[in-house]
């Protein structure tokens, strides 16, 4: 029987997509198993805190966004309204993921910002208005029979037969609100970096910084593809960013905590704004 060309490019589409999502599986293992010993001494060892709960959520996510990549792309599956319903299930636990990740740096900034409550409810406002509209436009716009298989016996996995222009929303959206962080940490920096000389003010901004220009790395990276490819290409670096994000900001959190139980009590340190939620020492 012969196929389309439409149809072989759909499954090299498909089987490559299998390939990342396997790749990606075993990068989020090697990277869980490269600071297994840190992580146990932080979990162990730090108290209990909101953020401690925050970090537990955060780290552990990907690892259900993972297997629910994996049980897509190999799982036999030749219905597409069920297709559609576990690429549905696996948006969410992307979206959910980022809104975690993204807290993290919402409370970095309200600390560095000497916890301006003003500023704090401004952010999360926003926030979570550009996390409902990502919400309903990802769902409310996806029909059912853009969810395809492929026509050729033994490719497993399915796609979006049509193009995702409205999964560029909460890509543009997040963008936005991480320029909008980053100018506010950079502001933030400026006045303040004689004030706080501190190894931890230092580290603190270094990793915003960082993470911001990641996230709209892979921000710019998504709309590209979501753009300009077809079949499964075109959001098969949907998930791979929520999961470096996620590896991102719990690693740096890890990294924080080290930092400042091993730096000196000195006065700039205690003056710097993370116990629970409450100052840069307090976040930790």
């Amino acid at each position: 029987m012969e196929y389309s060309s439409d149809d072989v490019a759909a499954a090299r589409s498909l089987q490559f997509a299998t390939r990342v999502h396997a790749s990606m599986a075993t990068f989020w293992i090697y990277d869980y198993g490269c600071s297994l010993d840190e992580e146990w001494s932080f979990l162990l060892r730090s108290q209990w805190s909101k953020v401690k709960g925050l970090y537990i959520v955060t780290r552990y996510l990907p690892f259900v966004l993972l297997t629910s990549n994996l049980y897509l792309s190999f799982n036999p599956n030749d219905n597409p309204g069920r297709c559609q319903v576990f690429d549905d299930i696996d948006s969410g636990i992307g979206i959910v993921s980022v809104v975690f990740s993204e807290f993290f740096f919402i409370l970095r900034t309200y600390a560095l910002w000497n916890k301006n409550r003003i500023l704090l409810i401004s952010m999360l406002s926003i926030f979570f208005t550009f996390v409902g509209a990502s919400v309903g436009v990802s769902f409310a716009t996806i029909a059912p029979a853009t969810s395809a298989t492929s026509a050729i016996p033994g490719i497993t996995g399915c796609y979006q037969s049509s193009t995702s222009f409205p999964l560029l929303i909460p890509i543009l959206l997040l963008s936005v609100f991480e320029l909008g962080l980053m100018i506010l940490t950079l502001i933030r920096a400026i006045q303040s970096w004689r004030i706080y000389p501190s190894r931890l003010y230092v580290v603190l901004v270094n990793h915003n910084i960082f993470y911001y220009v990641c996230g709209l790395l892979f921000s710019v990276t998504n709309i590209f593809t979501l753009l300009f490819l077809k079949y499964s290409y075109h959001t098969l670096l949907y998930d791979f960013q929520f999961m470096i994000l996620a590896i991102l900001a719990t690693r740096m959190h890890l990294h924080l905590w080290q930092v400042n139980r091993h730096a000196p009590r000195s006065g700039a340190l205690v003056r710097i704004p993370i116990s629970d939620l409450s100052s840069v020492n307090s976040m930790l």
